[in-house]
């Protein structure tokens, strides 16, 4: 049978700009000057995305006199923070549990409440520094939309530390007006952002404060306190490691981070009336409950960014900008969208882009510092940076400088991944994985019942 849903897809993948929309608004970037020559500093920070401006936010305002240096292989935010969902939110990609088994459920707690506390931290930077970047904190509408979704939200708002409000369907649906919804969960520390206007901003600013940043300048490796590019040497005390997903380039470090495909749309300016349809008054971002993720926001200009995990993994951890706008991936998000919210059915979308976030072998984000070395380690966030970048980058410049604060015994801290396994085995796994939380997300819609073995399995191989 005819779908003319297919046939407005096939119009979309031909006109859509395959640019980010957030960097498509900001419009053409030009780079600060590359690495000039070789180069001395005090602190020499790798990658000019969310974690490594953070960390040199914090830094110089803890210490002006210190000489900061930004290092970035193309611009600031060209990489996973300008190109992400727009979503702070004050949560980490594993729960209070995992960070308790080599700490206490108080310590764990600790970490908790310090990623709620920078969703705000994040507010006040940007409304201090002038960064108008569309902050809403509107929270976060989690929606159960099916039998099997329901039963397990349920259970986990059952358990002690759980965070956020249990809803009815129509309670859920007076934040989100989706199809099908069961119940829901809102939690109110998570702000919608414009993440390009954000850190771009912010490069401006740790600019200003008297941090250099070089652009245009490929680092190949980082050893004994210097950090090798392709415009020469930068010898430094202390050189932080900030390259999420891209750590795939430096020598030695081809499997310390898998690069991960998130794939994203976003639709036309949207009137009104189709908000009065399906809700998100206060601009919360929304979200369902299946393995394969996907997330969402109203955006500032009101719009709909959308997005989810689709492109397999590559084989030897390659980074493809061709699987960055892989149309069978974006045709497939936008109709997950359009059965979200059928309203939206003859909406045109006008953007469909991609990106790479970095994920550790274990799931688990963590930050380390060894002073005798000098080295400084942040990331792998799991594609749940925006915030956790923050909360990373202050608790690097506090380890760096020495400041004795709570964050810097937050049980992150010192945490280190074992290495993904060498290939085929790496590729095998991931592909093995996505195919069991796609099996388990078909059958859970189809029927509304989990298979144990295979929910097991999904857990497992998410790092549950």
């Amino acid at each position: 049978m005819h779908n003319p849903l297919h046939d407005s897809s096939a119009a979309f993948i031909n006109n859509a700009s395959t640019t980010a929309l957030w960097l498509d608004q900001i419009g053409p970037i030009t780079k600060r000057e590359a690495l000039a020559n070789n180069s001395e500093t005090d602190i020499a920070i790798v990658g000019g995305g969310f974690s490594g401006l953070w960390t040199a936010y914090y830094l110089i305002r803890a210490d002006p006199s210190l000489r900061v240096m930004v290092i970035e292989k193309d611009f600031c935010g060209f990489g996973a923070s300008g190109r992400n969902g727009g979503w702070a939110e004050g949560g980490l990609s594993v729960g209070p549990e995992t960070y308790a088994k080599w700490s206490s459920m108080d310590d764990a707690m600790r970490l908790v409440h310090a990623m709620h506390d920078s969703v705000d931290e994040i507010g006040r930077v940007a409304l201090s520094e002038g960064i108008a970047c569309g902050y809403a904190k509107g929270g976060w509408i989690r929606l159960a939309r099916n039998a099997a979704q329901a039963k397990r939200m349920r259970a986990e708002m059952a358990e002690p530390n759980a965070h956020g409000q249990l809803l009815t369907a129509e309670e859920a649906r007076q934040h989100a007006n989706a199809t099908d919804v069961h119940c829901g969960v809102y939690s109110p520390d998570c702000a919608a952002i414009d993440p390009a206007r954000l850190v771009r901003g912010l490069a401006d600013v740790v600019e200003a404060s008297g941090v250099q940043i070089v652009e245009g300048t490929a680092v190949s490796a980082i050893e004994d306190g210097v950090v090798k590019t392709d415009h020469g040497t930068v010898r430094a005390d202390v050189i932080i490691r900030a390259t999420e997903a891209y750590t795939r380039d430096l020598e030695g470090e081809r499997r310390t981070l898998l690069p991960a495909y998130s794939l994203m749309v976003a639709t036309e300016q949207l009137p009104d009336s189709v908000f009065e349809e399906i809700g998100l008054a206060g601009r919360p971002t929304f979200s369902d409950d299946r393995f394969m993720v996907i997330y969402g926001q109203r955006t500032e200009d009101n719009r709909l960014a959308f997005g989810g995990r689709g492109v397999p993994y590559l084989l030897g951890s390659r980074i493809s900008p061709s699987a960055e706008t892989h149309e069978g991936s974006h045709a497939l998000i936008r109709e997950t969208l359009i059965e979200l919210f059928p309203v939206l059915k003859d909406a045109e979308f006008t953007h469909r882009w991609g990106g790479v976030l970095g994920i550790g072998r274990d799931w688990v984000p963590g930050l380390r510092f060894d002073r005798v070395t000098g080295l400084g380690v942040l990331g792998s966030y799991v594609g749940e940076g925006v915030a956790a970048a923050n909360l990373a980058g202050r608790t690097m410049a506090d380890l760096v400088t020495g400041a004795k604060t709570d964050r810097s015994t937050l049980p992150w801290v010192g945490h280190e991944t074992r290495r993904w396994e060498p290939e085929p085995l790496r590729w095998l796994g991931v592909r093995t994985s996505r195919r069991i939380l796609v099996t388990a997300d078909d059958r859970e819609f189809a029927t509304g019942k989990e298979s144990k073995l295979t929910y097991k399995l999904a857990q497992f191989l998410k790092g549950a």
